[in-house]
């Protein structure tokens, strides 16, 4: 039986969703570079779920959709409120706030395709409301609820900060979205995809995602650069503290990946994005930074940035606390997985490998009375 370590290069399930072929990524045919340029968040929520971008007037009833379903029940922020909240992790609270939900969806059990994408709907809404709540209620504020009048990525920093975001601070958070939506079969896809292949429900599944998420070599990565670059503190600091780490063998996060080999498509659109917020809000040393590590990096190890690289400067520099950074990732990425979920329901098989055993040959039960 051959062995693949971290299933790296094995072909899993047919998709039609998102594809990774010579370093080009598409979502349903549709390069990034054009997406996120030109596409809005819910035109790329659109696409994934439906494979082909809105016209206007489904680009407008997915708008609506949305921000109909953005309200959260109450008793979510009571439980939120219930913690210790300065010692739990946001990506802790949001996995335990989106199991909780599904506890108030009736449709929750309901298998149909019709009820499916009624709760895609709800989920995608609603993760934007209970991220910015969280952020809210650990700051001792109420939680603003949603304007019916501002997309996506506006009602994020409405609802995060009590006022409408600037025109730049919106286009930043837009521009994420896109372009961290999907991804193909990353660990938190594919857990989803596992979960939901056993016919559990969509709530289970998005849960099974976000915990898979939480770990710092997907979706924390991005928190870790932003600590990696508080440490450093200055421009000047930057080459000497990355050469102690590789001199130690230590793991320079935001750098490299696993499935591009001349570098990850989406991050010189946060490059630019962090170039402009940091000389917007003065604080070019953080992009400054930045470029020099990748640069140092890319020249003695051949490897160049990947999206959570710059993507922490842009946040950083949006006032968003570090820590959100992750929960930010899953508000974007719940379109995949969704994505990826209905794609999973219609063509159905339970996802089952094999392991190659490497324990004891097959030996006799002793009596505990006979064992040394």
């Amino acid at each position: 039986m051959s062995v693949t370590r971290g299933l790296e290069g094995v072909v899993a399930t047919e998709s039609s969703i998102c594809s990774i072929i010579d370093d080009k990524l598409t979502y349903a045919g549709y390069t990034i570079d054009d997406l996120a340029e030109n596409a809005s968040f819910e035109e790329v929520v659109y696409l994934l779920w439906n494979r082909e971008l809105p016209n206007e007037e489904q680009l407008k009833t997915i708008r609506e959709e949305l921000v109909n379903e953005m309200e959260v029940p109450e008793s979510i922020f009571d439980h939120l409120r219930s913690y210790d909240i300065s010692k739990v992790h946001p990506m802790a609270a949001l996995r335990t706030a989106i199991s909780l939900l599904g506890l108030y969806d009736e449709e929750a059990d309901v298998m149909e395709k019709e009820a499916n994408h009624r709760k895609a709907v709800r989920l995608q809404a609603k993760v934007a409301t209970i991220v910015t709540a969280f952020a809210r209620i650990r700051q001792g504020k109420d939680p603003v609820a949603p304007r019916k009048d501002l997309t996506y990525a506006e009602n994020f920093l409405f609802m995060l900060n009590d006022k409408e975001g600037e025109a730049i601070e919106v286009e930043a958070i837009d521009k994420a979205l896109v372009l961290h939506a999907d991804h193909e079969l990353n660990a938190s896809t594919f857990t989803a995809r596992v979960c939901v292949a056993t016919l559990s429900d969509v709530y289970s599944g998005i849960t099974a995602a976000i915990g898979a998420l939480k770990g710092p070599l997907h979706g924390g990565a991005n928190e870790q650069v932003m600590a990696m670059l508080s440490e450093i503190g200055e421009v000047e600091n930057a080459i000497p503290y990355i050469k102690e780490k590789l001199e130690n063998k230590e793991l320079i996060m935001g750098m490299g990946h696993r499935v591009y080999r001349t570098g990850d498509p989406r991050a010189k659109h946060l490059q630019k994005m962090s170039k402009e917020l940091t000389k917007l809000h003065g604080l070019e040393k953080w992009y400054d930074m930045s470029v020099k590590i990748e640069d140092y990096i890319k020249e003695h190890k051949g490897l160049p940035a990947n999206v959570d690289f710059y993507s922490a400067s842009v946040y950083h520099c949006l006032g968003i606390d570090h820590d959100l950074f992750t929960p930010i990732f899953a508000v974007s990425r719940m379109s995949g997985w969704l994505a990826h979920i209905l794609e999973q329901y219609d063509n159905n098989r339970l996802i089952r490998p094999r392991a190659d055993y490497t324990g004891p040959s097959l030996r006799d039960f002793v009596p505990v009375d006979q064992r040394d």
